[in-house]
């Protein structure tokens, strides 16, 4: 859901403000949403044990509702979902990245990026890319599973690896790339009275898209692609 690029460095920018959007109606009952994930399915050792044996499940969504460039290869990329233990509880931390890239400027995302030839498996990419873009270390890393792919608007084919750091560690953001690094509580994230669903028309067709606004000091508005794989997350957990 973006514009063709423009003259700011050949960004590509938003079509439209996603946050002025409204909700899909058809989204408003609670029943549309599900439950909420149950606490204690969201410590440490849940979480292994449910990647160390996945129920049978479906993502709800894989790609996002508009690609561009269709006649394009997806490039194959791969994301950290890092979930950080404080005091038993549990964090997804989340990046802002900077206003000027290309790609999904000013957006809220995972840390990632596209594969290099010399990774060896989307695993070694979202680590790879980690360690570049906010410097945490692969020592502090356990990585327990992996979600779906998805793909995005600008034609990225993306792998979420799911990790657990429960060391202690110091993030040293690419300043290029990430604006800033925050924490975002599992609960709130797996919560579904969170989830929002947007609807708007582009080129006469409906479209939607996720949204999970989350206020800690500052607004951040997670949505697109990042809010789809975490809504995957949650289906997943659901399951």
């Amino acid at each position: 859901m973006t514009s063709n690029p423009g003259s700011n460095g050949g960004a590509v920018r938003p079509l439209f403000d996603p946050e002025s959007i409204p909700g899909d109606p058809s989204f408003a009952e609670p029943s549309q949403r599900g439950e909420a994930i149950a606490a204690d399915r969201l410590d440490a050792n849940a979480l292994r044990a449910r990647f160390a044996s996945p129920p049978s499940w479906q993502p709800e969504m894989r790609t996002d509702d508009r690609l561009l460039n269709l006649n394009v290869p997806a490039r194959p990329a791969a994301v950290l979902v890092p979930l950080i233990a404080r005091g038993g509880d549990l964090s997804v931390l989340l990046t802002r990245r900077t206003a000027h890239l290309h790609d999904h400027a000013g957006q809220i995302s995972f840390p990632g990026g596209r594969a290099d030839d010399d990774d060896a498996s989307p695993r070694a990419t979202a680590l790879r890319e980690t360690f570049e873009e906010i410097g945490l270390s692969e020592d502090v890393v356990d990585v327990i599973g992996e979600l779906p792919e998805y793909t995005t608007v600008t034609r990225y084919r993306v792998t979420p690896i799911v990790a657990l750091i429960e060391r202690p560690f110091v993030l040293t953001l690419d300043r290029f790339e990430v604006e800033e690094a925050f924490e975002v509580p599992l609960t709130f994230l797996m919560d579904p009275r969170n989830h929002e669903r947007r609807l708007l028309t582009i080129d006469d067709r409906p479209r939607t898209f996720y949204a999970m606004p989350f206020t800690a000091g500052r607004r951040y508005f997670i949505w697109g692609a990042t809010a789809a794989m975490l809504r995957n997350f949650y289906q997943f957990l659901r399951a």
